[in-house]
Parts: structure tokens; C-alpha cells; sequence
């Protein structure tokens, strides 16, 4: 046993580097050719005696410096440097001096790579392997060097976030940063963005760097290796999937040749225990499980099979914000740089990226640039929604069994009183559902979206698969609409209800429900591909399955009837809405409509009001859910709190079970019951038991360590677990089981629309946008010259098109949400009584009608173009009244120069050679028709229509 804490850390160093495949010498023994990475002990240098030096291949490359634990390694830096530069004549060296130094205590590790071109030391969790510090030694350049020397990135096919993102990335990379974020708003391209840096990664650095790009679902993997199998190299017209081998995990076998593995953390956490077979369902588990169940990151060891330099860089695409901190280990693990992505940092990401955000690209900017369109929220509030209901006793009510929906009578013996939170789960107010979307339904042609033929695509989030049936149901009847019209998305569409027959504990026959796949039926991907590319459905109901990372670009409205707890997850699903899109994929969908100009948040829950104070404190989660606790058993949880936890719901669920039921879960749990189950889950944490076992063969006097006692514990744990850890048929029946259960179909209460219109905090925001704006043009009336021109009355100078473009780039430089449109509404928001019309969407001119409005010179704001159209018929009637009439070729010519100028603020002669004035002949035409009087006329047209 070592006596002293020096001692103490030089044996857990030395198996340390033997677990990293080092053979560890004394110098009186030294033996360079027991193996390819040898390390000596205490060998002497002309500047001293390092504690370890390491020959690969039988030359010396590096040292170890042996410190106790506690000690402050980065003052023994110094000590390194004098002994790598200290390296007697005679010892073979792969260089001089020495390219790598460590500094350790057993329970920290400091590395230096002497051959980067600014080293400086960093944390790793464990030693190199030695033939990795081979290749680094004998490599020109290291990679810190490469990315100093990257070429400059074209723009061509970037968006200018996507090019900003890019460019300070590579910089933040050359500067010897080692982990980034980038945020950029959802819809703005953040994976993208991340496949070009890799491309540009892979195809510069030239060695054999590897990507570990993680995401928090298997769905999600799929659609990343979409867009590397999309996207096309701008050097040589080639898919990345053609020059790079990109491997989607989904077994716990990595491709040693693949230079990009897609994967979930849940799954790399895995790998890493060494798990030959995880549970089948491991990339769909929940992750976040782990916050409430784990008082301290995972637990990790390190693996041979998996060492710390497996990848350079791992990329980290919006996933839970846990992985920050209690999955943090998983991604310490490894000596790699780290790049986040993500649209909704918290301050916990923020503090695990040490504060370097090289991009932060808001949904404002976003907007203002075109890459997202913005969005409005829509309050619908009711009052069963808000305070529930009461049914007296007597009445006869609809009983519905919640798995198989078959629905009995029942009479009331006592009054049914339910509040909000019952509703769609234990309590089901049709009326309440109806309401809502017939209120949807009257104010969606008349307030959301005016004037359009059709419903636009719309998403509604249901609570769960029950609901969204209901909901499916009541829209149909509500807007008068067949099976096309609105659908559900989920996973379980496409999927069909078998019932097998079995054989009970009694011997009696019984009944087994599972799902099954039906080749013939479609499925929720097939749905949701027509909901993104074809007319119909124009309203899809999901649960969680497009919440996040699913594009359907054509969705102008997002419809929550769930409520959302994380402010992140509402970030995501709001995000579905904002996606842009180009002219001829929105019209294909929505005939007649070529822009999408915004999108809606309808709420007829509450969410958007509780998401802007609601937050998740990792220390303060309220109760875990029976899910949760099934989800953490099999992502192996070793918390003692949570294995008696899910004990104990496992017990309370078998009480309930009916004979029919427990023999399907015995069955399914080749032949144990919960009780049993539950049992040996007590019996694993019991400390008298775990005490009795450590002390088994060690004298009755053994005083068992805090290590002793960990190690045995979670060795019981794991075998305790297995039946469900092992079995994912049992733990999805057992979910299923603990929902299933009688809803009671209200259908005697009647529902009544307590208000629908704008969300106050959408209200309030339109009046501080307008009242902004109002502030900035009189502050600023006499510094910007198409301010100085509408400001002075009567007008002294001809407003132009470069000066009112002046004043639009100052106003976006001042205001990302200062755009024509976004203007618009929030005066119309603002002041409704005092906007008429609509802004045609993107109209450059309606910007002089807004400034006008906000000076006060109007008292309605108008489009620009309604207002020129007045000017002109005013004028022609002036012309017509002292005797000027004009011939029908000339009013055609008249009436387009009209609509030019409401478009582009004033006309030059220039602009007759444009479209559309060259197909009717151009500048010689209009000299044809008005003579030497046109450079007069289209002064005069300017100054009249213009002001």
C-alpha cells in the first residue's frame, strides 16, 4: 500500500498509462523493445529527474511529471519545460527538444503539444496512446497549425450569417480556442453552416481528423446525414457522402475509416461503459432524465477500446442543455475542440463554452435579413380552459378507455367537478376543443391571415395521441372538412392495434395488445411529407413529432393546445413556423400565394405567457415522471433516490392491474412479476446488504472504503435493473399501462370565448416598436436627408430611391426589427383604428408612408401606393379640367410610370429603357408619344406623386 500521497499518486498514474497502453519501467530495468510506448521512471536528464519519460518506437517524445492530488499543476508547467529541453546528448529522440509534457496527480492531467505554434497546456482525462503521439511527432504541421492557413472561405451559396459563422469560427480556431458556440435563429442554416466547416475541415488539414457530430434523437441523426448526403462541394461538384465516409450510429461499432460519426450522446455514453448490446431503443431514450437523476455529471471511466483522441472536434447540434452539465463527462472525455449550436443558449452553455460566442445571429436579424420571417402571437381564451367545469350528479356521462377508446355510459352518483389541468387527460370537454377551433376558424380569414382562399398550413400541438385524435375529429367537423383536410402526425400513425391471443397465469386465455406496423397504411413521415410538399392537409395535429429539427417550410401557423414547461423546447417548436421560403415551393402548396410573410402562434393554453418567466432549475425539477424513471434505468442510473423511486411506482402500478393485464406483463418480463422486480431493486440499495457483501471474505473486522462500498452498490444496481435496463417490450408496456386508464367525456358542459385576439405581450411589443421608431425619426429628422426632405413642408428637394435606401440601412443598423413589414404591423397592432389596408409584403416605397404616419403629417397610415394612385387620378382631372387630354396609348404609358414610381419613389428618364417601359418601346417611344414635354412631364409626375 503506498505511505505517502506522492506515492499514492504515482501508482494511480502508473495505471493510468498502462490502461492508455504504456509499459511502465524502473531504470534499472529499462527495456525499450517490451513494446511500442514505453515509460521510464525517474530517468536521468541533464535538468533533473522527470518522474516519467516516454519513448515510442525507442525514442523518447515526451514526459510525466508526478504531483499529489490537490496540487496546482499549472505552477509545475515551468519544471516541464527545463526537463523536455534538458534531454542528455547521447538518448535517442524523436526531437529535441522533447514535443509533449504532461503534469498529473492521479485525479487531474495537464497536457502541453510543444509543436503547436502557441502551446499552452489544457485538461485531458486521461493519457495519448502511444501511437498517437507517434503520428503528432512525425507529422510537417499540427492541426493547431493547419487551421491557422486555411484559404479564404467564398461566399457563393452562403448566406451572409452562414459566411460570418464560418469566418469567426476558423478565426476563434486559429487563435487556440478550443471550444466555440455559435448561435444562430432556428431556420437560419446552423447545420449547414456546420457541414461547410467540416467540408473545409477535411479538405484543408489533410490528416486524418475525425468529427464527432452528436444530437439529441436518432430522428435527428437521420436528417443530419441528410444534408451531408445533400450537400455538393464547391471545389469539384462532388457529395460530401462521395469524397468522406460519414457513419450514423446506430449499433455500438464505430467505422474506423468513417472521418464523420453522427450520433446521440445517450449512445457514446455507452460506448464509452463498454456496452456490447444496448437497449435497442437507446437513441430515442429521454436524455434529460438524467438532470433530475444524477446529482453529479455521468459517471466515466476510461476505455481502451475508446481512447481520449478518437475525435478532434465534436460538434454538439442543439442538444439538451443538460449535456452541459450532468452529461458534460461524456464530452470531456475526449481531447477534442468542441463547437455548439444552438438558436436558445442558456447560461449554463454560455459558461460551458468559457463565454466565446464567435456568432450570435438573433431571429430579429434574421427577419430584417430575409432568412426568417417574423412572427405574431394569437391569444384564444376560454373559460373551461382557464377554470375547468362541473357536471351535477345524476347526469349520464361518456366513459372512454383512454388505449383502446371504446366508450361506455355512466351515471353520475356524484357531482364531476375537474379543473384546467384534468382537461385531455382525465377529463374531455369536447365543447372546450370545439370552441377553440371554431374561434380559430372565424378569425383565421379575418385577423390572422385576411383575405386568403385557404386555411394556410397549420401545426397543432396535442398533448398525446388521444387528444390529437379528438382533435383531428372536431376540426374536421368544425371547418366542414373531409379526412384530407386535417391529419395526424405521430408516431403511431400507420401503425395498427393487434390483439393476440395468450394464455393467462390461471390457464384461462386471455388478450395481448401491441403495435404493428402496417405495410399497406401510411405512416407519420409519409403525412408528413404531403404536409410539407403537397396542398393537402392543410392542418396536421402531432404530439412531439415535429417539436424540433423538422422543416416544413410552408407552415405559416403553429397552434398550441399543449402546454410546454422548458422556454427552449418552446423556442424549437415555435421555430417550425419561421422557416422561409422561396416563391414557387409556397405557391405549389398554397395556389395563389406567392410570399409567405410572416407566421402565427395561436395559444389557447397560457404557454407563451408562463415560457417568458419559466425556467427549469436543474436543482428545483418537481417529480419525475414514471417515463423518466424507465428511461433512466435503461441509460443505466446508479441513483440510489431514483431505483427506490421507480420501486415503489412500480409496485403502486401492479395493484391496478387487472389478471388479463399481469399476465401480459409477466410475459413480457419472461415470467416475473413487479413485485418481484421491485424487490430485488430494494434489495440492491439496502445497506445492511451491500455492507454484508463488501465484508464477504475479508474478516469481519473489515472497515470498507467510500470506493469499496460505491463499486458494489452500483454493481447491484446494474444487475437489479437488467430486467428492465434489457427489455424495451417491457418498459413501453409498462408506459402504456401506466396512461391507460377512463376518461370522462364532458358533454354537458358548454364552453364560452373569453377573449381572442392579440397576446399582450405581442401588443406591447407593437407599441414599443412603433413608439421607437417615432422617437428615432424625430431625433434623427436632420441628420438623414430623405428624413430632412419629408420632415420640411412645403418639400425643397426631390426624394429618391439612394436616399430612401440611405435611410433603410440606417434604420436596420439602429433596429433589426425595423423593416418595412415588421413596421407595418406593429401600427397596425398599435393603432388599428388608424391603419387601412394592408402592406403588400416587402414594399420597399411604404416606407416614406410609414415615416410620414410617424411624423404626424398623415393621420392614416395607407400604403404608398394607394396614396400615389389618389395623386394621379387627382391630377389627371386637374389636366382634364384646363383642356390637357390624353390619347389611350398615352394614359397606358401614364399608368406606368404611376405604378414605377409607387414602387421605386421617383423616375428618371434612364428608367424608360427598363422593364417594363423596353417592351413597349423604351425611351424613343416615350419621345414618340410626348415630345420634347417629357422630361417636364416626368418632373412633374415625380414632384405630384412623390410627396
Amino acid at each position: 500500500m503506498p505511505e505517502t500521497p506522492e506515492q499514492f499518486a504515482r501508482q494511480q498514474i502508473d495505471d493510468q498509462l498502462v490502461a492508455c497502453g504504456w509499459i511502465v519501467q524502473e531504470k534499472s530495468a529499462i527495456n525499450l523493445s517490451a513494446g511500442r510506448g514505453v515509460a521510464i521512471c525517474e530517468l536521468s536528464f541533464a535538468t533533473g529527474e522527470p518522474d516519467y519519460t516516454l519513448f515510442v518506437d525507442g525514442k523518447a517524445l515526451g514526459t510525466v511529471e508526478a504531483k499529489p492530488e490537490g496540487y496546482t499543476l499549472t505552477g509545475v508547467e515551468e519544471q516541464s519545460t527545463k526537463y523536455v529541453a534538458g534531454v542528455p546528448s547521447g538518448l535517442p529522440a524523436w526531437r529535441k527538444p522533447l514535443s509533449f509534457s504532461y503534469e498529473a496527480t492521479g485525479k487531474e492531467t495537464r497536457f502541453t503539444n510543444r509543436l503547436d505554434p502557441d502551446p499552452r497546456s489544457r485538461n485531458v482525462f486521461a493519457f495519448h496512446r502511444p501511437e498517437t503521439l507517434l503520428t503528432w511527432v512525425q507529422q510537417d504541421q499540427q492541426l493547431a497549425q493547419r487551421l491557422r492557413e486555411f484559404p479564404p472561405l467564398p461566399r457563393a451559396g452562403l448566406w451572409p450569417a452562414q459566411f460570418e459563422a464560418i469566418t469567426n469560427l476558423e478565426k476563434s480556431f486559429a487563435t487556440g480556442h478550443r471550444r466555440a458556440l455559435i448561435q444562430m435563429a432556428t431556420g437560419s442554416g446552423k447545420t449547414f453552416t456546420a457541414v461547410n466547416f467540416i467540408y473545409r475541415l477535411l479538405k484543408q488539414t489533410s490528416i486524418k481528423t475525425r468529427i464527432l457530430f452528436l444530437v439529441d434523437r436518432g430522428t435527428l441523426g437521420d436528417q443530419t446525414l441528410g444534408e451531408f448526403q445533400d450537400f455538393v462541394s464547391p471545389l469539384n461538384q462532388r457529395k460530401f457522402t462521395e469524397e468522406y465516409i460519414v457513419q450514423h450510429l446506430s449499433s455500438n461499432k464505430l467505422d474506423s475509416s468513417a472521418r464523420v460519426v453522427i450520433g446521440t450522446i445517450q449512445r457514446v455514453y455507452s460506448m464509452l461503459k463498454g456496452e456490447k448490446d444496448p437497449a435497442p431503443d437507446l437513441d430515442d431514450l429521454s436524455v434529460d432524465a438524467a438532470e433530475t437523476l444524477y446529482k453529479e455529471p455521468v459517471p466515466v471511466e476510461y476505455n481502451p477500446d475508446f481512447p481520449i483522441e478518437e475525435f478532434d472536434f465534436i460538434i454538439t447540434d442543439e442538444c439538451h442543455r443538460s449535456i452541459y452539465n450532468l452529461w458534460r463527462q461524456v464530452l470531456d472525455y475526449f481531447d477534442a475542440s468542441i463547437i455548439g449550436l444552438t438558436a436558445t443558449p442558456s447560461k449554463q452553455t454560455f459558461g460551458y463554452f468559457q463565454q466565446n460566442l464567435v456568432m450570435e445571429y438573433s431571429h430579429e436579424k434574421a427577419v430584417a435579413d430575409n432568412v426568417n420571417v417574423g412572427c405574431d402571437i394569437y391569444r384564444i381564451h376560454t373559460a373551461i380552459t382557464q377554470g375547468g367545469s362541473k357536471v351535477e350528479a345524476g347526469f349520464y356521462v361518456d366513459k372512454r378507455e383512454r388505449q383502446t377508446r371504446q366508450i361506455r355510459w355512466e351515471q353520475l352518483d356524484q357531482p364531476l367537478v375537474y379543473v384546467a389541468g384534468d382537461l385531455d387527460s382525465a377529463v374531455v370537454a369536447p365543447d372546450q376543443i370545439r370552441t377553440v377551433l371554431a374561434t380559430f376558424r372565424d378569425k383565421v380569414f379575418t385577423e390572422l391571415f385576411p383575405g386568403r382562399p385557404d386555411v394556410p398550413k397549420t401545426l397543432i400541438f396535442a398533448k398525446d395521441d388521444s387528444h390529437a385524435d379528438d382533435i383531428v375529429n372536431i376540426c374536421r367537423d368544425v371547418f366542414g372538412k373531409g379526412i384530407d383536410f386535417c391529419q395526424k402526425i405521430t408516431y403511431r400513425t400507420g401503425y395498427t392495434r393487434i390483439v393476440e391471443v395468450i394464455k393467462k397465469a390461471d390457464g384461462t386465455q386471455g388478450e395481448r395488445f401491441t403495435w404493428q406496423r402496417n405495410k399497406k397504411d401510411v405512416t407519420g413521415k409519409d403525412t408528413l411529407s404531403a404536409f410539407r410538399n403537397s396542398y393537402n392537409p392543410r392542418i396536421a395535429v402531432t404530439v412531439d413529432m415535429i417539436a424540433t429539427g423538422t422543416d416544413v417550410k410552408p407552415l405559416e401557423i403553429v397552434f398550441f393546445m399543449r402546454s410546454v414547461a422548458s422556454k427552449n423546447f418552446f423556442e424549437q417548436m415555435k421555430g417550425r413556423g419561421v422557416r422561409v421560403i422561396t416563391e414557387t415551393e409556397m405557391e405549389q402548396v398554397n395556389p395563389g400565394v406567392k410570399r409567405k410573410t410572416h407566421c402565427v402562434i395561436v395559444d389557447a393554453v397560457g404557454v407563451c405567457e408562463r415560457v417568458q418567466t419559466e425556467s427549469r432549475p436543474l436543482e428545483k425539477k418537481p417529480t419525475v415522471s414514471f417515463d423518466k424513471l424507465l428511461d433512466a434505468a435503461a441509460l443505466g442510473t446508479t441513483e440510489v433516490a431514483a431505483v427506490e423511486s421507480l420501486a415503489g411506482r412500480l409496485i403502486r402500478l401492479e395493484r391496478r392491474l387487472n389478471a388479463e393485464v399481469e399476465a401480459e406483463v409477466v410475459q413480457t418480463a419472461k415470467g416475473q412479476t413487479l413485485s418481484q422486480i421491485s424487490k430485488g431493486m430494494l434489495s440492491a440499495i439496502d445497506p445492511d446488504e451491500i455492507l454484508a457483501q463488501v465484508k464477504q471474505g475479508k474478516g469481519e473486522y473489515h472497515e470498507p472504503d467510500a470506493k469499496e462500498l460505491d463499486s458494489v452498490r452500483e454493481a447491484r444496481i446494474k444487475h437489479a435493473l437488467a430486467p428492465l435496463a434489457s427489455n424495451p417490450d417491457l418498459r413501453n408496456l409498462l408506459k402504456k399501462i401506466a396512461k391507460a386508464g377512463d376518461q370522462t367525456i364532458d358533454v354537458i358542459s358548454r364552453d364560452t370565448l373569453l377573449y381572442a385576439g392579440p397576446a399582450q405581450s405581442t401588443t406591447q411589443n407593437n407599441s414599443e416598436i412603433a413608439k421607437s421608431f417615432r422617437e428615432y425619426i424625430n431625433l434623427h429628422k436632420a441628420e438623414i436627408t430623405a428624413l430632412q426632405i419629408l420632415y420640411s413642408r412645403p418639400y425643397r428637394q426631390r426624394l429618391t430611391e439612394p436616399m430612401l435606401k440611405e435611410l433603410e440601412k440606417k434604420l436596420r443598423d439602429n433596429h433589426a426589427a425595423w423593416t418595412e413589414d415588421r413596421l407595418w404591423d406593429a401600427f397596425a397592432a398599435a393603432a388599428p383604428g388608424k391603419v387601412k389596408g394592408r402592406s403588400q409584403a416587402g414594399r420597399f416605397a411604404d416606407l416614406v408612408a410609414l415615416v410620414r404616419f410617424a411624423l404626424e403629417q398623415q393621420p392614416v397610415l395607407t400604403p404608398f401606393s394607394d396614396s400615389v394612385s389618389e395623386r394621379f387620378n387627382e391630377w389627371l382631372m386637374n389636366k382634364a379640367k384646363v383642356g390637357v387630354k390624353f390619347q389611350p396609348e398615352q394614359l397606358a404609358w401614364l399608368n406606368l410610370i404611376r405604378d414605377h414610381i409607387a414602387t421605386a419613389i421617383s423616375i428618371e428618364p434612364e428608367d424608360l429603357e427598363l422593364s417594363p417601359f423596353n417592351q413597349r418601346g423604351g425611351l424613343g417611344k416615350a419621345h414618340q408619344l410626348f415630345g420634347e414635354q417629357l422630361p417636364k412631364l416626368l418632373d412633374e409626375l415625380n414632384e405630384v406623386l412623390s410627396v
